[in-house]
C-alpha cells in the first residue's frame, strides 16, 4: 500500500550532497562529528568487532577487527558476492511503498555485515548512518546475515550533524538469521528536530534462531514511521522486540513491530514503552500465530506527561492455529503520585523523583551501550521529564 501524500515528504529534500573522503581512523573526523557519533552509539575508544560509518551518500570509515566478521559497503558486497542474489531485495518488496521505491531507484549506499558459520562475536559491530548536509534525502540499503550457529551483536546508530536541522532518512534493511544463530540488533536514533525518518526492515529467522531488537529514540525526529516485520519460519525460533520512545512537543512517532510465528514452537515478545512530553505516539504491535506450540506476548505501556501529547496503543493478536497461546496488555497513564511522594520523602526533589521513575519505566538496561551514551540518555530523560512537568 502506498503511503498517503508521500510526495510531500520527498519533494522538500535534495538528493545532492558533496562526497566525503574515507578516513583511516575516526579520530580524523571533526570533534563535533565524533561527539554526534558517540551519542548514536559509535565509541572510538570501545573495543568493537568492527565499525562502519556512512555520511550522506559516502562511506567514510569501514573496518573489521575480528576474524569471523565481514563488514563492507553494500556496493562492494554486491560486487564481491555476485550481487548477493540470495539476499538483496529478496525479503523486502521494492514496491512496498514510495520510500522503498526511492531506495531501490537511487542505490546510494548502506552496509553489509555477516558473521561466519559458528563465529561467536564477543564484541559489538558499530554502524552509523550520518546526515551531514542539511535538507538532504539519504537512502540506504543494508543486508545483515548471521550464518548458522553464529552470534552477532550490532549497535546501529543514526544521527545528524551539528548544522543539520531537517532531512529525510530512508533505511531499507534485510536481515537473515540462519539455523541456531543469534542476532542482537540495537538501534539508537539521535536526529535533528525537523527530520523525517522511514526505516523499512524485514527479518527471516530459521530453526532455533534468535533475533533480538532494541530500539531507542529519545531525541525525537519530527516525523518517525517504522514497522519492522519478522518471519519466524523455523521450529523453536525466537523474536524479541524492546522499544523505548520519548516524544517531545511537536513530534509524531508511529512505531510498531509485526511477527509471523510460522515455525512449530516459535516464540515472540514485543514490549513497547513510550513517554510523551507533548508529542504524538502510535505504539503498534501485531502477532500472527500460524503453527502449533506458538507462544507470544505483546505489551504496550505509555506515560503521558503533558496535556498537549497523545499516546495511542494498538495491540493486535491474530490466531490461525488452534494449538497456540498469545496474549497482550496495554496501559497508558501518568506518573504515580504515591511513587513520587515516596521518593520525595527520602530527600529527592519532585523533578528528580519523576526522572527516576521515568528511567525505571523505560528500562534502559540494554547490554552493549557505551557508558558515555548511557550517561547522555539519562541526561535527556532528566531534561525531558522536567520540561514535560512544567
Amino acid at each position: 500500500m502506498k503511503e498517503y501524500k508521500v510526495e510531500e515528504h520527498i519533494k522538500d529534500f535534495s538528493s545532492e550532497a558533496p562526497s566525503h573522503e574515507e578516513v583511516k581512523n575516526l579520530a580524523a573526523l571533526a570533534a563535533a562529528d565524533r561527539e554526534r557519533l558517540l551519542r548514536a552509539g559509535i565509541d572510538e575508544e570501545q573495543k568493537a568487532a568492527g565499525t562502519f560509518v556512512h555520511a550522506d551518500h559516502s562511506t567514510v570509515y569501514c573496518n573489521s577487527n575480528l576474524k569471523g566478521v565481514e563488514i563492507a559497503p553494500i556496493s562492494y558486497a554486491l560486487f564481491k558476492h555476485d550481487g548477493l542474489r540470495d539476499y538483496y531485495w529478496k525479503i523486502m518488496d521494492r514496491e512496498r511503498d514510495a520510500f522503498t521505491e526511492l531506495a531501490a531507484k537511487r542505490k546510494e549506499g548502506g552496509y553489509f555485515i555477516r558473521s561466519e558459520k559458528g563465529a561467536k562475536v564477543n564484541y559489538p559491530v558499530q554502524a552509523c548512518m550520518y546526515l551531514e548536509t542539511n535538507a538532504l534525502a539519504q537512502d540506504v540499503h543494508n543486508v545483515v546475515i548471521a550464518e548458522e550457529g553464529s552470534e552477532l551483536n550490532i549497535i546501529s546508530g543514526c544521527a545528524s550533524g551539528p548544522n543539520v536541522r531537517s532531512g529525510l532518512h530512508v533505511g531499507v534493511s534485510e536481515m537473515y538469521v540462519k539455523r541456531g544463530a543469534t542476532l542482537s540488533f540495537t538501534m539508537v536514533h539521535d536526529w535533528a528536530e525537523e527530520m523525517s525518518v522511514r526505516p523499512r526492515t524485514t527479518v527471516v529467522v530459521e530453526e532455533g534462531g534468535c533475533y533480538i531488537s532494541n530500539y531507542i529514540c529519545l531525541k525525537p525526529a519530527k516525523d518517525l514511521q517504522m514497522y519492522p516485520t519478522v518471519y519466524l519460519n523455523g521450529e523453536n525460533s525466537v523474536a524479541t522486540f524492546n522499544t523505548v520512545l520519548m516524544a517531545g512537543p511537536g513530534s509524531k512517532m508511529d512505531t510498531g513491530s509485526r511477527v509471523y510465528l510460522r515455525g512449530r514452537g516459535s516464540r515472540a515478545e514485543i514490549v513497547s514503552r513510550s513517554v510523551s512530553t507533548g508529542g504524538t505516539v502510535y505504539a503498534r504491535g501485531h502477532l500472527i500465530g500460524e503453527a502449533a506450540g506458538v507462544r507470544a506476548h505483546l505489551e504496550c505501556n505509555g506515560l503521558l506527561l503533558s496535556d498537549s501529547g497523545m499516546i495511542h496503543a494498538v495491540p493486535e493478536l491474530e490466531a490461525r492455529h488452534k494449538d497456540l497461546e498469545m496474549s497482550h496488555e496495554a496501559a497508558v497513564g501518568k506518573i504515580n503520585q504515591e511513587e513520587t511522594e515516596y521518593l520525595m520523602a527520602r530527600g529527592l526533589s519532585e523533578a528528580k523523583a519523576q526522572s527516576l521513575i521515568v528511567k525505571g519505566f523505560l528500562s534502559l538496561d540494554i547490554l552493549g551501550l557505551p557508558d558515555a551514551l548511557r550517561g547522555d540518555i539519562e541526561k535527556i530523560i532528566e531534561e525531558s521529564t522536567a520540561a514535560g512537568a512544567m
